[in-house]
């Protein structure tokens, strides 16, 4: 978790979903290859190459688009949560794939004895005016590259500490660069050689796809942060029935922070839907042996006064609750992080 910086401990579930994911990997390019193969048999050697850079190419483009769908979905459907556990692992997946795609490029200008014209495409700066047409769309697959070394590099949480969460995560947002950069590396590539109106329906598709759930999943946020109008600064919840055991119920005074209210049986505690990790949606999780459990990436804090257990330190603020009339009510001033504030129901 925080204390430290240990190799992965793998367990059952992280098992699996590498198991799954690198089963899906290994079937659709063994697919692609096979199928694009009796459709139309390469002639040569460099032929077999070109087909291995379509199917990893795409195959990496696909992976990329679940890598930026997971969070809105997450955000729109807690059935996705699992997906969101293990991202990291897409994530650096998805380099290597991407990684292998450039690899085989490289491998066919070798092959043809052209390198030195690869160079060239890519330092041929007059091209660069000459959009869309003559631009060196290569480049934009190296940029998209080199936007998921930077996140696949530092996706540990060394970096994490080292860097400090802000400036972690204004990084990692460079992934969407990288998409964009993927998406015309294929629009410039692809498209322009092979003229089959899947290709373009594909492309869009995917691009349209995570753009959508990204605006959805910001219309919901922007709805939840609208907030509510407190009364003498405590806002109502609702019943305390109603919210899921385990689960919590997410609230927010009007103009301010989203707060995170959970239910543990007959134990009810309000936190900072913040996590202390990488400020991810605590309020999203789920109470696991009497810790709320962050979804991102596991990090763990407990029920009655918002603290990691030892030997774990960081800490979330906490909220004062109360029952009036059979409401429950939470107080919208934090309390000092680490604070306990658990109400036990009657």
């Amino acid at each position: 978790m925080s204390a430290g910086f240990q190799a992965v401990q793998w367990n059952a579930a992280k098992i699996r979903y590498d198991a799954i994911l690198l089963g899906l990997v290994a079937l659709y390019i063994g697919g692609f290859i096979a199928v694009a193969a009796a459709l139309s048999p390469p002639a040569d050697v460099a032929g077999w190459i070109d087909l291995r850079l379509k199917a990893f190419g795409s195959c990496a483009f696909l992976m990329l688009s679940a890598v930026l769908a997971i969070g809105p979905l997450a955000r729109l459907n807690p059935r996705f949560l699992p997906l969101l556990y293990n991202r990291r692992h897409l994530g650096v997946a998805t380099f290597l794939v991407a990684l292998a795609h450039a690899g085989f490029m490289v491998e066919w200008y070798i092959l043809e004895s052209d390198i030195a014209n690869l160079a060239g495409e890519l330092t041929s700066w007059a091209d660069y005016l000459n959009f869309p047409a003559g631009f060196p769309f290569k480049t934009l697959g190296l940029i998209a590259l080199l936007c998921m070394l930077v996140m696949a590099a530092t996706s540990h949480d060394y970096w994490l500490a080292f860097l400090t969460p802000p400036l972690w995560k204004a990084i990692h947002m460079g992934i969407y660069l990288g998409y964009g950069a993927a998406a015309l590396h294929i629009a410039l590539g692809a498209m322009q050689s092979n003229r089959h109106p899947l290709i373009p329906i594909l492309l869009f598709a995917l691009f349209g796809a995570v753009t959508l759930l990204h605006i959805l999943a910001a219309r919901k946020a922007a709805a939840q942060d609208a907030g509510d109008a407190a009364q003498d600064g405590w806002l109502q919840v609702g019943a305390a029935g109603d919210i899921p055991d385990g689960r919590a119920r997410i609230v927010a005074p009007a103009g301010g922070e989203r707060i995170a209210v959970f239910r543990d049986g007959n134990i009810v505690a309000a936190v900072s839907n913040l996590c202390a990790h990488q400020n991810g949606p605590v309020g999203e999780g789920r109470v696991v042996d009497g810790c709320i459990t962050c979804p991102w990436h596991g990090y763990e804090y407990r029920v009655e006064d918002g603290c990691a257990p030892p030997p774990f330190t960081e800490k979330l603020a906490t909220y004062r609750l109360r029952l009036r009339d059979g409401w429950l009510e939470v107080q919208t001033t934090p309390l000092p992080p680490g604070t306990p504030a658990s109400l036990m129901l009657p």
